[in-house]
């Protein structure tokens, strides 16, 4: 499983999958949801700042200086929004020496959405300039500056700037709302003077959309994974980005429609939900909780410190070269290129990974069980065991070689065309129903072999070694694939190791080496009649791989 695993971590590596964990490749094969931010994802990530305009539409120098001085002095993470802002206005400390400077800052958190810093201006005057989230920041205002002055922003000019913001919302533009007010000398200022602030205008932003990212997205629907978007942006600028990617009109759920849900209300509701905007963390963190409870294997992309309760709540935690310390820190997986189609990628080789595991599983775990029911049968009625402890640890180290060489094995498209998990009762029906066909071509080829050799106990164990290795191998070129065998090529490194492994347990009794393990040469009857015994249980496995198929994948059975 180790050298399973360690192979599918090279080869993802190698397409761009960074993997912290080994163990979360197989829930990367299983994974049904990924959940993911919009930035970054179905956009470009690359904010740039349209305009600037005030409550009226038109474009105003006044809200760009403020907007400019904010971003320049606050002290807190870089985003992107702040990064576009800075392109598109001068540095005051150059510009502006002397002229103005920073007094103190209130640092932006998600209750109030909103980041404030106090300037000091060459004149001695004090003021505060806050940005921030629309409702929040106009909820903070009681004047606006207009063309004649400051006003009184009443209650038909809030719905003329609602207006507004809805109109470049649906344009898809991301949008921020810049306040001022003059404050007093005091030491020290706090969220408690965000009041009475002057509405001065709007920050718009856009973020064009990948242009490979509806390929992608399709891709991984046709996958089984559904995308479902987490963003804390508006609806209508997330459903405009939806939109552009081609994806369908999806049911949207905003941060307050989640806080009014309980966890059952919220795990019934996240089927059907393929947006969630204006979301804090705590709530992208319990929707992802919820889809876990709701029987999905959830993966997750995000790359800012916001982000890490989700990414260790996600069954697959996935970030990109570049995020924050503590999001790659708490992913199983990095993406070395902010790419969709590199995640696709993974997808892929993860389900292949977890392809081969079970190819692995299900051989080793009939057979072991196949064994042992053969052995404990056999010791009722026969006077001497049929095979010596270091014949056994012979037999297990030779199957081990094409059992390595698993991880190397090609995978029918049907077995990675939609996710893939752990099923325990289909193994469990899987060891009872090939195991028991195994014991009874083992406690047929005892018969033969006891009556052939006249019980000689050395010829029997040599004949049952034989028949024994040559099944374990042969019967894993049988259920490494779902269509006939000789329709599914496996890898060069499986079929190598397999003929070198068959044609030393043909030849071993004839050396030294196999004498030294108790092995002798038998007569050619036995060896004819061994391999034929071989030949029907390949047939049978088959014939019973098919009927074991028909009866998982039926109706009733689903």
């Amino acid at each position: 499983l180790s050298v399973t695993l360690a192979r599918g971590a090279r080869e993802m590596l190698s397409r761009g999958v960074l993997v912290r964990r080994l163990g979360a490749i197989e829930n990367l094969g299983a994974m049904d949801v990924l959940c993911s931010d919009k930035t970054g994802t179905l956009t470009l990530g690359t904010m740039t700042l349209a305009a600037a305009v005030d409550g009226n539409g038109v474009a105003s120098a006044r809200v760009l200086r403020c907007a400019g001085l904010n971003a320049w002095f606050e002290s807190g993470l870089v985003n992107p929004l702040d990064a576009a802002i800075k392109v598109a206005t001068p540095d005051p400390a150059v510009t502006e020496p002397g002229l103005v400077s920073k007094l103190d800052e209130v640092p932006y958190d998600f209750e109030r959405r909103r980041l404030t810093v106090v300037v000091l201006h060459a004149d001695g005057s004090r003021e505060m300039l806050t940005k921030g989230a629309i409702e929040e920041t106009l909820g903070a205002c009681t004047t606006e500056r207009s063309a004649g002055g400051i006003v009184a922003m009443d209650h038909d000019r809030r719905l003329a700037v609602h207006a507004l913001c809805e109109d470049r919302l649906a344009a898809g533009y991301r949008l921020l709302a810049v306040a001022s007010r003059a404050v007093p000398v005091q030491a020290a200022y706090s969220a408690r003077d965000e009041s009475d602030l002057c509405f001065e205008g709007l920050l718009l932003f856009e973020d064009p959309p990948r242009p490979d990212a509806g390929a992608v997205i399709a891709e991984l629907q046709r996958l089984g994974v559904q995308l479902k978007i987490l963003t804390g942006d508006h609806r209508l600028v997330a459903l405009h980005a939806a939109r552009q990617v081609g994806m369908p009109e999806p049911r949207t759920l905003v941060g307050r429609d989640i806080d009014a849900m309980d966890d059952l209300e919220l795990r019934r509701a996240v089927d059907e939900v393929g947006l969630y905007a204006q979301i804090d963390p705590q709530q992208k963190e319990r929707i992802v909780r919820a889809l876990r409870a709701a029987g999905h294997v959830v993966g997750y992309l995000g790359d800012g410190i916001n982000d890490a309760p989700s990414l260790r709540a996600a069954d697959v935690g996935v970030s990109v070269e570049g995020a924050v310390d503590v999001a790659r820190e708490s992913a199983d997986f990095v993406l070395l290129s902010r790419d969709l189609d590199v995640l696709r990628r993974g997808v892929l080789l993860g389900r292949t990974t977890f392809a081969n595991t079970m190819k692995y599983v299900l051989a080793t775990i009939s057979a072991n069980f196949g064994n042992m029911l053969s052995m404990a049968v056999a010791s009722a009625f026969m006077p001497f065991l049929p095979l010596l402890a270091k014949q056994i640890l012979l037999n297990n180290l030779l199957s081990d070689l094409p059992s390595l060489a698993i991880s190397t094995d090609r995978v029918d498209a049907a077995s990675i065309d939609q996710p893939q998990r752990w099923r325990i009762d289909q193994i469990r029906r899987f060891m009872i129903v090939f195991g028991l066909v195994s014991s009874v071509f083992d406690l047929l080829t005892f018969g033969v072999l006891y009556w052939l050799t006249d019980g000689d106990e050395a010829a029997f164990r040599t004949g049952w070694f034989i028949e024994s290795l040559l099944t374990e191998v042969g019967v894993l070129l049988v259920i490494r694939t779902r269509l006939r065998p000789w329709r599914s090529r496996p890898s060069v490194a499986l079929a190598v190791s397999t003929l070198l492994v068959v044609t030393t347990a043909l030849l071993l009794p004839w050396t030294a080496l196999g004498r030294w393990f108790s092995l002798v040469p038998v007569a050619p009857a036995v060896l004819l009649t061994v391999l034929g015994i071989v030949l029907a249980y390949l047939a049978a496995s088959e014939f019973t791989k098919a009927g074991f198929q028909r009866w998982v994948e039926s109706p009733v059975r689903r």
